[in-house]
């Protein structure tokens, strides 16, 4: 048997395939083995009654638009919220989202959107504009009250509102009277106060409790998640890990160098008056402002449990000592974080006998860590857990509670119900404060959240435009400063370079070549900081991600073209030559992926005009129903009608593009026969008109779908390229250094 190779086929190319290879379906069965989880964890939830979707804020994934890029799994905070199926993220653990919002910051074609409640289970929230104003003009929203309860959030929408009033409130005089009330003095209340001050304008807050809101009233040493923003007149804020009281600590050193004074125990019962002209009503008299922002939460008002004897003093709705309990029957009754951080710290802390009781077959939309250590308790029999109970009497040395369909009384000294907060609904109805149910909604609709973004993102655009100018800029000056210094050396054949003066610095082992080579290589590594940046969750949310992009985009653009100053133009030898070639089609793979993403619909693209044009045929088709079945073929025009109106799906994009001049033909002929079972010409005219509009968008949607599988094997190729190219600069330099190149050192 002959076991020669092909002419034209070395072993060194079967070994540089192989190379390739084995990355490639590495990364294969990686993203299969993920995939495959990820859909064995959706069976078993649905096995066990099926997702549990938070009515708070939570993410929703448009399978249509997403393209499988992975950065939004390794955004989010709390763990494994998101997951992989059928190559686009998909909600995996929604009773575990809290509402970090990084995801949606993260996806690069926008195929994420926030959303208040679902489909079948609405929130009702109050009605805000894309500037958190609500129904009532001049009144705004922020923090906990409009849906907002993550510290962060809540700081940021304070900040964006205290910019807004600041640039729109006018400066007029009054005495008296300050620009803004803020009411509430939490994390979106003092945000607020933080960039009116910055801007020079007036304020109050009024605070019914004490410095920090609804964090005041969390339990001594509590441990708080949060993450550090950028507060005016101050600077960095907070960190992932910190407690109460060192929170609250900082918040106060937060006032004292931005001189902001909250006016404590103060109870706000009404606003009287009209946009520009205010009166608050409070507990100790009048507060005139020109504009009023609402920050008061939601704890303000805790929800009850509606039961007899929730009214005896036993019943208490948040812990704040732990050690008052001690030697006590105390139960907890919640399944949020709030009940499970009681009822672990009362078991840590105290020796009290715990019980905690949720009605809730498990506890859903938890942080993590919250959730194992509850679960090492109950298995330790430090604290009794009772899932599927509900509380149904309280006595004054007893509990009734119903467990499993069967009565339970147990011996009770104290019960905590962390049931969460209910809206203040006689406050905002009396303040003229309209509210709305969101079924699965974006807060204030798309067009609210657009339109609020808008500033936002036209200042990032300029800022991103701005960069690449300078990364061009850059790039041009690096280019002709390495051009000018070899001009006359580089132009020469290899025999006259041996005699040129320059020759023993510029070529590729003198110390000017060398040193080019060596500082293209170590920033042509820095490109792998982007796929870092995406993959790994301690560098989740550092910078944008488009920014990110950018720089990688720009030192792999540059990088080859360092590098060929670096051979002076020329190959000498074979593994450099390799080097150089694998770089190359590594940057040329990259190019053409990007091509390829910037192809992808955003969440305002094709997808979106689909449903669009469904509608529109839908309603046509309605209008013309009695022509086509008055026709002399209605079977036939039925058949057409329910073909176009279903949105193409599958099929491979080589596939698409052949057919597409068949197609075309076949959407011709059709009308051309469609034409003749209509008396009115204008009634064919919108009828054809309609017709290849959908078609038109039906062959669009088929061109994204697989655009979106080939951007898939294409990420992964590239990929396998740059681990590779990593293996050949590997080679090239050991080579360089067995020979004994050593550069400036």
């Amino acid at each position: 048997m002959d076991l020669t190779l092909p002419e034209g086929l070395n072993t060194a190319t079967l070994i540089i395939a192989a190379a390739i290879a084995v990355p490639v379906l590495f990364l294969i069965f990686q993203v299969r083995r993920r995939m495959a989880r990820h859909r064995r964890t959706l069976e078993e939830i649905a096995k066990k009654g099926g997702e549990k979707i938070p009515l708070s804020l939570h993410p929703v994934i448009d399978p249509d638009i997403c393209i499988g890029s992975l950065t939004c799994l390794k955004s989010c905070p709390e763990g494994d919220i998101l997951g992989v199926v059928n190559g686009a993220a998909r909600l995996i653990h929604g009773d575990h989202c809290i509402g970090h919002g990084r995801c949606a910051a993260e996806c690069p074609v926008d195929a994420i959107k926030l959303v208040f409640g679902t489909s079948e289970r609405g929130v009702d929230l109050p009605m805000v504009d894309q500037f958190f104003e609500s129904s009532r003009p001049g009144v705004h929203i922020v923090g906990e009250l409009g849906g907002m309860g993550l510290i962060k959030n809540a700081i940021t929408q304070g900040l964006q509102v205290g910019n807004r009033l600041a640039q729109v409130t006018p400066r007029t005089g009054g005495e008296g009277v300050v620009d803004v009330a803020i009411v509430g003095a939490g994390p979106a209340g003092m945000a607020t106060a933080l960039a009116l001050r910055s801007a020079g304008r007036s304020f109050r807050v009024l605070e019914q409790g004490s410095v920090g809101g609804t964090i005041a009233q969390y339990p001594r040493q509590k441990v708080v998640m949060t993450e550090a923003v950028q507060l005016p007149l101050y600077g960095k804020f907070g960190k992932k890990l910190i407690s109460k009281e060192e929170l609250l600590e900082t918040w106060k050193k937060v006032l004292e160098k931005g001189k902001i004074r909250i006016d404590e125990g103060v109870k706000v019962s009404g606003i009287e008056g009209s946009d520009g002209a205010f009166t608050v009503v409070t507990s100790r008299g009048p507060v005139r402002a020109r504009k009023v922002v609402l920050a008061t939460g939601r704890r303000g008002t805790p929800r009850k449990l509606g039961v007899p004897g929730e009214e005896l003093t036993k019943v208490t709705y948040n812990l704040i000592d732990p050690e008052q309990y001690q030697g006590c029957s105390v139960l907890v009754v919640g399944g949020g974080d709030s009940a499970l951080e009681a009822a672990i710290q009362l078991a840590e802390s105290t020796d009290a006998q715990v019980c905690i009781s949720y009605r809730g077959d498990s506890f859903g939309r938890v942080r993590e860590a919250n959730r194992k250590r509850i679960e090492e308790l109950i298995a330790k029999r430090r604290v009794e857990g009772m899932l599927k109970s509900v509380v149904e009497k309280i006595l004054d040395d007893e509990v009734v509670l119903t467990a499993s369909d069967s009565p339970v009384v147990m011996e009770n000294d104290y019960v905590i119900a962390s049931i969460g907060g209910e809206l203040p609904l006689e406050f905002l109805a009396k303040a003229g404060v309209s509210l709305k149910r969101h079924f699965g909604e974006e807060l204030g609709g798309a067009e609210a959240k657009a339109k609020r973004g808008s500033a936002s993102r036209a200042v990032e655009r300029r800022r991103s435009h701005r960069l690449r100018w300078m990364y061009v800029t850059l790039g041009a000056l690096i280019l002709a400063w390495l051009t000018l210094e070899g001009w006359g050396y580089y132009w020469l054949s290899h025999a006259e370079r041996l005699r040129h003066p320059l020759h023993a610095s510029l070529k590729p082992s003198g110390p000017w070549g060398h040193g080019v080579g060596i500082v293209a290589t170590l920033v042509m590594l820095s490109n792998f900081l982007y796929p870092a940046r995406k993959r790994l969750r301690i560098l989740s949310g550092v910078g944008r991600i488009g920014d990110w992009l950018d720089f990688h985009t720009f030192v792999g653009f540059m990088s080859p073209l360092v590098i060929a100053f670096h051979a002076a133009f020329q190959s000498n030898n074979q593994l450099a030559t390799g080097t150089a070639a694998a770089l190359g089609v590594v940057v040329f793979t990259g190019i053409v992926g990007r091509f390829i993403y910037g192809l992808v619909p955003s969440a305002a693209g094709k997808v979106l005009a689909m449903a669009d044009l469904l509608g529109k045929w839908e309603r046509l088709r309605d209008r013309m129903q009695p022509l086509v079945d008055a026709s002399d073929n209605p079977k036939w025009l039925h058949s057409i009608f329910e073909k176009a109106a279903t949105p193409a799906r599958g099929g491979s994009l080589i596939g698409l593009l052949f057919k597409l001049p068949f197609l075309r033909l076949r959407d011709r002929f059709r009308m051309l026969r469609a034409r003749f079972h209509f008396e009115d010409h204008h009634d064919f005219v919108e009828f054809r008109r309609g017709y290849l509009g959908l078609e038109k968008m039906r062959v669009q949607v088929a061109f994204y779908d697989g655009l979106k599988r080939i951007m898939r094997g294409w990420r992964l190729f590239h990929t396998a390229l740059a681990v590779f190219l990593v293996f050949t600069i590997s080679a090239h330099i050991a080579v360089s250094l067995y020979f004994g190149y050593r550069w400036i050192f």
